[in-house]
């Protein structure tokens, strides 16, 4: 950030030194060059009225110091001047061209901010005994909405959730993230175990790469990971089809990657076969908290190339507001790359509450029909 405004000052020092060096050297040293990088300097950091200002100081101050050595009707006084104002009409064009760009790029946000709120709606704060919060942080180097997911859904099975990333970006990515969420949110309803469920994600992404033929029938899937939270119970089910293992945090003791016993393939593969992918549990104790990530999260890198690491990052990170902890996550990761993720990253934190009553109306009764 202190680069920034330092570059936003250096237009008015290259005047200030043009003058100084015009007036401490004898005639035939020129400061033009100085004059004329002010304004160029000025049109990506300025608006268009501070770069037009900027040019118009430099070729104002040029043409008084011609006058101030009585050298204003030769002809290099001309030139130079001449030069400074051209230069300062190229950097005003500069700036529009950047300026109407940035407002494309805004513009292409707002879209694609739009299409994810539609895609994908934040959860509930609390549901099923659980608090749950997610965010989706875009990539500062992309304008177009990427392909990480999350749904949260309260079944007669449990709390079943679902964290994933589609392979691309754009609005192919979006096609595939809404038919992927679509069909978690119907089969965790209807299936009974969670391995079912991931089952149908994985058939719901061959089939669409098959409508869509081409190119993108072989290479669309989605990494992914289910879990499910019993109702009345503390434990968790997961299963991970390609995906970085989620965390378990919890109080006073050090983050456990709950990685899974064999590698599965990602959804959409179901072709390439591969041994049946089992669901594995693990303690949910009232304070834990489960976090889920995409690898946006854990290929954030510094600017030494080294790769965050949420591990070493949580170890000894205390409270247990999963809200809390996922704008801390953010705010860690953009310190850790100074602003500059270079990929989408969607995070999702449920913690389990310790009263075993807390959210109790909330639960879907494990008959539908009672």
């Amino acid at each position: 950030m202190w680069i920034r405004h330092a570059v936003r000052l250096l237009p008015t020092l290259l005047i200030v030194m043009g003058t100084v060096y015009a007036l401490a050297t004898p005639r035939q040293f020129t400061a033009a060059p100085l004059f004329a990088a002010a304004p160029l300097i000025a049109a990506p950091f300025f608006s268009f009225t501070g770069t037009l200002l900027t040019g118009l100081a430099a070729t104002i101050t040029m043409a008084g110091l011609h006058v101030e050595d009585s050298s204003q009707d030769e002809a290099h006084a001309y030139t130079e001047e001449f030069t400074i104002l051209t230069v300062s009409v190229l950097a005003l064009a500069i700036n529009r061209m950047i300026r109407r760009g940035g407002e494309q790029l805004a513009s292409a946000r707002q879209v694609a901010e739009a299409v994810q709120s539609a895609v994908l709606p934040p959860p509930p704060e609390r549901l099923g005994g659980l608090l749950v919060a997610a965010r989706y942080e875009a990539a500062a180097s992309e304008a177009l909405i990427g392909g990480d997911f999350f749904a949260v859904q309260n079944t007669r099975h449990g709390v079943r959730v679902v964290l994933g990333d589609v392979r691309g970006k754009g609005v192919g990515a979006v096609g595939t993230v809404a038919v992927a969420v679509g069909a978690f949110r119907e089969a965790a309803e209807r299936e009974q175990r969670l391995e079912a469920v991931g089952d149908c994600l994985d058939g719901a992404l061959t089939r669409e790469a098959v409508r869509r033929g081409g190119q993108d029938a072989e290479e669309l899937f989605a990494t992914a990971v289910l879990a499910e939270i019993p109702h009345d119970d503390t434990t968790v089910r997961l299963v991970n089809r390609g995906h970085p293992a989620p965390l378990l945090l919890r109080p006073g003791h050090p983050p456990r990657p709950l990685t899974p016993e064999r590698p599965a393939l990602p959804l959409g593969m179901e072709a390439l076969g591969g041994d049946p992918v089992r669901a594995r549990e693990y303690p949910l104790p009232a304070g834990a908290t489960l976090l889920l990530f995409t690898d946006g999260l854990t290929e954030a890198r510094n600017a030494r190339g080294a790769f965050y690491d949420p591990v070493a990052a949580l170890t000894g990170r205390r409270g247990t507001d999963p809200a809390a902890l996922l704008d801390w996550v953010v705010t860690d990761v953009t310190r850790h790359t100074r602003g500059g993720i270079g990929d989408d990253m969607a995070l999702l934190a449920l913690t389990a509450t310790p009263d075993p009553e807390h959210g109790a109306a909330d639960r879907v009764p494990r008959n539908p029909t009672a």
